[in-house]
C-alpha cells in the first residue's frame, strides 16, 4: 500500500522531525509524525546515547510524547516515519510491539526514505503479525 496525498503533510511533519534528530553515533537521522485524536500533530525524532541501549527511536518518542501530553493510548490513527539515509524504511522490532499497544487497533504506519517511489503504508498487523497483546 502506498501513501495517499491526504497523508502529505502528516510525512511532511515527519521530514521536519527528521531534522531535529541527535543522531552523533549512526548518523541515521529518523522523524516520526503522530496524528492525535483531536487531530494535532505531534513529532518525533530518535534520541541516541553512547550506550545504544538506552536510545530511543523516533516512533516511540512520538508517542511517548504524545501521552506525555495528555492524548489517550490507542487513540492514534496515523503515523508518518521518515528517514533520509535509506531507499525505505520500517520500524524495528521494539517500536513495533510499542505501536501495537499505543496506536488504534487500525492505524496505519506510512514510512518513507529516501526514494518516494518505495514509499509504503502498513497496518500493524502486516509489521506484527501474530503479536503478543493484551488487547
Amino acid at each position: 500500500m502506498t501513501i495517499s496525498s491526504e497523508h502529505a503533510p502528516l510525512l511532511e511533519a515527519a521530514r521536519a522531525a527528521a531534522e531535529a534528530t541527535y543522531s552523533p553515533y549512526s548518523h541515521f537521522p529518523v522523524g516520526a509524525a503522530l496524528l492525535g485524536a483531536n487531530g494535532e500533530v505531534i513529532k518525533g525524532c530518535n534520541v541516541e546515547n553512547i550506550s545504544y541501549g538506552l536510545t530511543n527511536c523516533a516512533e516511540r518518542s512520538a508517542l511517548f510524547s504524545a501521552i506525555s501530553q495528555g492524548q489517550v493510548p490507542r487513540s492514534f490513527k496515523v503515523m508518518a516515519v521518515y528517514a533520509p539515509k535509506v531507499e525505505l524504511i520500517s520500524p524495528c522490532g521494539a517500536c513495533r510491539q510499542v505501536l501495537l499497544e499505543l496506536m488504534a487497533p487500525d492505524a496505519l504506519i506510512l514510512c518513507q526514505g529516501s526514494d518516494p517511489e518505495q514509499s509504503r503504508t502498513w497496518t500493524l498487523e502486516q509489521l506484527l503479525p501474530g503479536a503478543f497483546n493484551a488487547f
